[in-house]
């Protein structure tokens, strides 16, 4: 208990067990950071190996959610930090701390691993489950009742974890990366660093459509469900959409990943790496597509369509692996020396496999082979 000159009110027993449907509604102030601006949350980004399990968006880091967002998914990571007036449509899981600013709600259960802060006027539909500290605000709601292992009070400073990112934040601005990667190990107490999800202010993400106004980025190994509707659209490697992917500029797609749907940018360039799948039409300003990729529907492209093969690029990379020795030839083809000598001046003449042998003398040979002029494509127009 705190002592009797403390101006704040007395703290409520861990045990205490209010009856459902309860108002709490506690003296003093809670102080809140909404995520505004051009912040740490102005993106849509995606970390490798998040998968959407049943009805939860689910990630080994952090999560951060802009303010007047809506995500019907529960979340489930790390640390799970919302902006003003986001809408949860089911459970937050958070191994760490969990911060909920003013008018949030929460269509499910809350259970936090470590410490909560909840803002002034937030209403958790289910039952809070914390294991450490609480925080809480103004005319909070909680239907069907708390518990937590610590203290619950009233504080005015900052949560430490909302510290945390806006320090880092301003770093970033700063452009010192160095100062903010070092800021992030010193915090994380030795545990891996890990990518945490981010989803923009007033964005709407569902099992139908994940809606932003920014640009989106999807790391690699994830499976999603919806279909992404953004500024522009980069994914990574080995993943799997179930929906359509749709941009306003450039959209690109790794390889062996599968996208459940339609590819389209309205005036952008669309690129799919070998190994893409795409189940369904794609659509672009100009088109990108090297060999080995794989199209079920139709490829409609205002500007230019490429056809690119990979063994363009594998030809220029040989030469700098091996050494110039290697193009000699060697023992067990002395018997075939001459017709190898002619051979290699034949293809000296013609600027062909004797481009390491002329390397030294100039550049003409390698300028002949660059991958931009020996680009195999097929322009249509």
């Amino acid at each position: 208990m705190p002592p009797p000159s403390d101006p704040r009110p007395p703290a409520i027993p861990s045990d205490a067990r209010p009856t459902a449907r309860t108002v709490y509604i506690f003296g003093g102030s809670f102080t809140g950071v909404s995520f505004r601006g051009t912040g740490p949350v102005d993106e849509l980004s995606v970390p490798s190996e998040t998968t959407v399990e049943e009805h939860d968006l689910v990630t080994d880091g952090d999560v951060l959610v802009g303010g007047q967002s809506s995500v019907e998914f529960g979340l489930r990571g790390r640390n799970v930090a919302l902006g003003e007036r986001v809408d949860i449509g089911n459970d937050i899981e958070a191994d760490g701390d969990c911060r909920l600013d003013t008018w949030c709600s929460v269509d499910g259960n809350v259970l936090v691993g470590e410490d909560a802060y909840l803002g002034e006027r937030v209403t958790v539909d289910g039952h809070l489950m914390v294991s450490g500290d609480l925080d809480i605000g103004d005319d909070v709601t909680i239907e069907e009742g708390f518990e937590a292992n610590g203290w619950i009070v009233i504080r005015n400073p900052v949560p430490t974890l909302v510290f945390y990112f806006i320090v880092l934040s301003q770093l970033l601005r700063a452009g010192e990366t160095e100062a903010a990667d070092e800021l992030a190990e010193a915090l994380a107490d030795g545990d891996d660093v890990r990518d945490p999800l981010l989803i923009p202010r007033s964005a709407e993400v569902s099992d139908d459509a994940w809606r932003v106004s920014t640009p989106a980025t999807i790391g690699d190994d994830c499976r999603l469900h919806g279909n992404v509707r953004a500024e522009s659209v980069v994914v990574g490697r080995r993943n799997e959409v179930f929906g359509s992917l749709r941009a306003r500029e450039d959209l690109s797609i790794g390889a062996d990943t599968t996208i459940h749907g339609d590819v389209t940018s309205r005036g952008g360039t669309v690129t799919i790496d070998a190994g893409a799948h795409v189940r369904g039409d794609v659509s672009a300003g100009d088109l990108v597509v090297y060999e080995g990729a794989e199209i079920d529907g139709t490829l409609r492209a205002r500007g230019e369509m490429k056809l690119v093969q990979p063994s363009d690029s594998e030809a220029d990379e040989v030469p700098d692996d091996e050494p110039t020795e290697s193009e000699e030839p060697a023992d067990d083809e002395a018997p075939d020396d001459s017709e190898e000598s002619s051979r290699v001046d034949d293809d000296d003449a013609s600027g062909g496999t004797g481009e390491q042998g002329d390397r030294s003398e100039g550049a003409s040979e390698t300028d002949e082979l660059d991958p931009v002029d020996e680009t195999r494509s097929t322009a249509v127009d």
